[in-house]
């Protein structure tokens, strides 16, 4: 389940990214399965991408599958790592991985189908399939459910969810869990990845099939396209050639954690190998999975109410690089990352299917940086020009964004540290001429001045432009930070648990404390007092509570308005 997180508190454990169909329904017979690409002549972009993924994974460890496809040519085809570290079994390309929200795609496919045939319409209120389900007053569409835009609460962001992974629930049981909550927002009016969105889809789907849903995408998509290792995937079956997954944190790598597949449903409960996600692409290339109109709607990005471009169809993030339309989407799911790029133009699509969450680089930069190859424009990081202290620090402030995202910017020496408020602190280098990048990304901020010469905002490219921010001048709540003796520190290292398999280690390095969430980043917090600790990158605090005796015994994680109790396991 692409792509929204405390910064490295938060937890998002399916994008089912950031950041990212059914054959011919008018067809009397099922279409002749799909042949997998031929193999293209060796080439020197071939080498490239190898030495790419190769470069990419660390020997004895879990790893990834790769695939990429030049106009109907397998341009390279590889895996790396193992997909069993326990018994030493090495990855091949054809090993099942969990593909998270690359399921959306699929089950976007499904609805167009169903549209095709007369059994729907994406302007279709929700309750002519789902009378009972509570709109608030509101008029949610499905195409409000695909686009992500309908304002529903996102299951996976409630606090209540975080100790239910383990539970078995129908359909009605997850609806339930998230129906009565508020909307976040009028329908159509803001963009916010929403997993609720694609369950009410995959409920809506059965309704106008009269299948389930795991069936429908089975009989209608999979078994016609030949994509013999795609499922829905359920954790007690008997898969061939199944990876198995794997949790890192930091650079322990550990058994993932259990979630019932229950739960990603339509959002993201599939399964599937990098060839079969080539099949998938041929298809679609091929007029085989739907319509023309049908998918070029489904490559429309959405638009918002006020007339901004969501930068999001039906299941695919819709992107640019080097001038060309990019389709893509990844998949982040327990032990597993997933990631699917299409470049159109140039008939290339490359799929990378990872076997540990947390991985870095991520599937999602090197299927990009794949896909860069293929079409012959590469990713290369500029020459660094060099910055004088006084001439960083005119950049040094708040940005924010108009969705409210906000980007810091900070100075150490002549150095310049860019951070999202919710995402980890990278180093940016000038290229010139106020320009500057992140090294082995497609991250780009130009700097822009007012006429008085002070810097006010930023553009921003990631591989496409995301939203500009705009300098914040508002003076900022001070955090005052108060020397607590190291001593005192140490009494409050341990694991704590926020929820089933997900634990908060605090550890004191070189006196400074450290707390790093299973699967993310190590975060340094900072006390305000012996008992009360602030986070520098993201707005929330963490308390520790001490029983009768003056034991720590758990800490409170306090963020978006909640206070979330970790009780200490050890």
């Amino acid at each position: 389940m692409n792509l929204s997180r405390i910064a490295s508190l938060a937890l998002v454990p399916f994008l089912f990214l950031a950041t990212p169909r059914a054959i011919d329904a008018q067809a009397a017979a099922p279409a002749p399965r799909a042949a997998a690409a031929p193999a293209a002549a060796p080439s020197k972009n071939a080498a490239v991408i190898d030495a790419l993924f190769k470069g990419a994974v660390k020997p004895g460890e879990p790893g990834l599958a790769a695939i990429v496809v030049r106009k109907g040519q397998t341009l390279y085809r590889a895996a790396f790592g193992l997909a069993n570290v326990e018994l030493g079994v090495a990855l091949k390309p054809d090993h099942a991985f969990r593909i998270g929200s690359v399921t959306k795609q699929f089950t976007s496919a499904a609805i167009m189908m169903l549209a095709e045939e007369g059994k729907l319409a994406v302007t279709d209120p929700i309750t002519k399939f789902l009378p009972d389900y509570p709109t608030q007053g509101r008029t949610i569409t499905i195409e409000h459910l695909l686009t992500h835009t309908s304002g529903i609460q996102s299951y996976t962001n409630m606090p209540k969810w975080r100790g239910m992974w383990r539970q078995d629930l129908s359909l009605e049981a997850l609806i339930d869990l998230f129906k009565n909550e508020p909307m976040q927002f009028a329908p159509g009016e803001q963009w916010r990845y929403n997993n609720s969105g694609y369950i009410l889809l995959g409920a809506i789907i059965e309704k106008a099939s009269g299948k389930r849903y795991a069936d429908f995408v089975q009989e209608r998509i999979f078994t016609p396209l030949g994509m013999k290792n795609t499922r829905y995937d359920l954790t007690e079956e008997i898969v061939a050639q199944r990876a198995a997954g794997y949790d890192r944190t930091g650079d322990r790598i550990g058994n993932a954690r259990y979630l019932s597949m229950t739960q990603p449903h339509a959002a993201g409960a599939l399964m599937s190998t990098v060839d079969d996600l080539a099949k998938w692409d041929a298809a679609l290339t091929a007029g085989r999975v739907m319509k023309p109109d049908s998918l070029a709607r489904s490559f429309s990005p959405y638009r918002l109410a006020g007339g901004s471009d969501s930068r999001y169809g039906y299941g695919w993030q819709i992107s640019r690089y080097e001038g060309r339309e990019v389709q893509e989407h990844g998949g982040g799911i327990f032990g597993f990352h997933a990631y699917v790029v299409r470049i159109p133009a140039d008939g290339v699509y490359a799929a990378v299917l990872s076997n540990v969450s947390a991985a870095e680089p991520s599937a999602g930069l090197l299927a990009r940086k794949a896909a860069a190859i293929a079409i012959g424009r590469p990713h290369a990081d500029p020459a660094a020009v060099p910055m004088t202290p006084e001439q960083a620090e005119r950049y040094v402030g708040r940005y924010v964004t108009a969705p409210g995202a906000r980007m810091t910017v900070s100075r150490d020496g002549n150095r310049l540290f860019v951070q999202g408020g919710e995402g980890a602190k990278n180093e940016i280098f000038l290229a010139g001429n106020d320009v500057f990048f992140v090294r082995g990304t497609f991250r780009r901020l130009a700097f822009q001045r007012d006429a008085s010469g002070s810097y006010v905002r930023i553009e921003v490219d990631d591989w496409g432009p995301q939203p500009p921010a705009v300098r914040d001048n508002a003076p900022e709540a001070a955090r005052t930070e108060v020397k607590v003796d190291a001593a005192v520190l140490r009494t409050y290292e341990g694991e704590y648990e926020l929820a089933p398999g997900f634990v908060m280690t605090v550890t004191v390095e070189g006196g400074r404390i450290m707390t790093q969430a299973t699967g993310q980043q190590k975060v340094e917090i900072f006390p305000s007092s012996p008992t009360e600790f602030f986070l520098k990158v993201v707005n929330a605090r963490i308390t520790f509570v001490k029983d009768a005796s003056g034991a720590i015994t758990q800490l409170v994680l306090h963020q978006g308005g909640r206070d979330m109790p970790a009780k200490k396991i050890r």
